[in-house]
């Protein structure tokens, strides 16, 4: 069960550290933001680069398995950079647009679609993703000399 304790143990303390880190970085202290996704570190990538990087320290790195979980943990934070990343960029330029059509009443803006509310912090930026991988080795290599 080590793999999947790193994987959630890094999940969980990513998450811990994103209202600590934001406001370090100037932003309010909120705890919603441990909830949220996006920010630094990611717990997309922390949590599956613990547990690919534990599956390499118990089966090796040459198995079959390391190379299964390493793919996964590829996909993962590709995804958390780029497609997620600009889904985000979208609804905020989209947010914008709509903003700036409401301004100049060029169309009916009465439809509740424009009203709905999305979230526009949905990925990462490279470094965030990064910060989440070298979290989730530690976690992976702390909880391995821990047992």
């Amino acid at each position: 069960m080590y793999p999947f304790w790193s994987f959630l143990t890094a999940l969980v303390l990513a998450q811990l550290m994103k209202p600590f880190i934001a406001k370090m970085q100037g932003d309010k202290f909120s705890w919603k933001i441990a909830l949220a996704s996006g920010g630094f570190p990611s717990s997309h990538s922390s949590s599956v680069s613990a547990l690919c990087f534990s599956v390499g320290i118990l089966e090796h790195f040459d198995s079959t398995i390391f190379a299964v979980t390493l793919a996964l943990a590829v996909i993962v934070c590709y995804d958390a950079m780029n497609v997620r990343y600009y889904a985000g960029r979208n609804i905020y330029i989209t947010r914008q647009l709509i903003h700036d059509l409401q301004e100049k009443d060029v169309i009916d803006m009465d439809d509740p679609v424009y009203e709905e509310k999305v979230k526009e912090v949905l990925g990462h930026k490279r470094s965030e993703v990064f910060g989440g991988c070298i979290l989730g080795v530690l976690i992976a290599i702390l909880l391995y000399y821990m047992q």
